[in-house]
């Protein structure tokens, strides 16, 4: 998803400081009691997983955008002519609480399509605590959720990977609210395409959220909440005004296909409950 206007609205440099700030404070404690590992992809078949593309049903594996080859999900667009505001997802079967999710994944360094956003160029992400597919409308490009989203380098400019997104959803960083749609990490680095890198995702019992890239923390944030003011999940509307704003404490797993092919493999979970 998009993070260029998040970028207009927030100066750089206040961004790096907050950025530095949430980093070097130290993460809330809390007892956790932590399940088994399990994988969510058997790394043969898209078993357990269900495909929903703009424009399409839910159900609909259009163009055969998700595929399995050596033992990874890939997003394909070999079957497209043009991306078309056909942004999808592949969503997991069953929604999770609270959990750790890891995974690895790589941009792809052919396969794009020419009419593909600027802005969506080396961009994907796995979406989490969103709404169901069934629950989606046809037209709609990206469900109610919030986005660990990677980036991956798109000319010469630093283009850190691991921002967070917020398509019809709030949070907090160090207690206050963020009215930006994107908010960039301040210490993940710039992968060039092709390289492989592992992600981990943690969502704790008491709603605070942790990203890692490598190993190290790039990002901390809490209070997912629905936002009845939101213009970026379109279609979404009637879903969150239905609701109100009240918190997001569960939801669904999906990758992001929009508009640059992505690998992703090594894809588990592991349950989280507070002691």
């Amino acid at each position: 998803m998009t993070i260029s206007s998040a970028s207009a609205r927030r100066p750089y440099l206040a961004t790096i400081a907050l950025g530095l700030i949430l980093t070097a404070t130290p993460v809330m404690a809390q007892d956790l009691k932590a399940g088994p590992w399990r994988s969510l992809f058997d790394g043969k078949s898209l078993d357990g997983w269900i495909p929903k593309v703009a424009k399409h049903p839910v159900g609909e594996n259009y163009k055969q955008t998700f595929i399995v080859e050596d033992g990874a999900i890939r997003v394909s667009y070999a079957g497209y002519q043009t991306m078309d505001g056909q942004f999808g997802h592949l969503f997991y079967k069953a929604p999770f609480k609270a959990y750790r999710l890891r995974f690895t994944y790589r941009f792809l360094t052919e396969g794009g399509l020419a009419d593909t956003p600027a802005w969506a160029r080396s961009n994907s992400g796995i979406m989490f605590h969103a709404q169901s597919p069934d629950s989606m409308t046809v037209n709609q490009s990206f469900p109610v959720s919030v986005e660990f989203q990677l980036l991956g380098k798109d000319g010469d400019a630093p283009r850190p990977t691991a921002a967070v997104c917020t398509p019809g959803i709030t949070i907090t960083i160090d207690g206050q609210k963020v009215k930006e749609h994107c908010t960039p990490s301040a210490n993940a680095p710039t992968i060039p395409n092709g390289t492989w890198v592992k992600a981990e995702l943690e969502v704790r019992p008491n709603g605070e959220v942790l990203e890692r890239i490598n190993g190290v923390m790039v990002h901390r944030y809490a209070d997912l909440t629905l936002d009845p003011d939101d213009t970026v999940a379109d279609g979404a509307k009637p879903y969150i005004l239905a609701r109100g704003a009240q918190r997001v404490t569960e939801g669904y797993i999906a990758l992001q296909s929009e508009g640059h092919p992505i690998e992703f493999k090594d894809i588990e979970i592991q349950e989280l409950t507070a002691r």
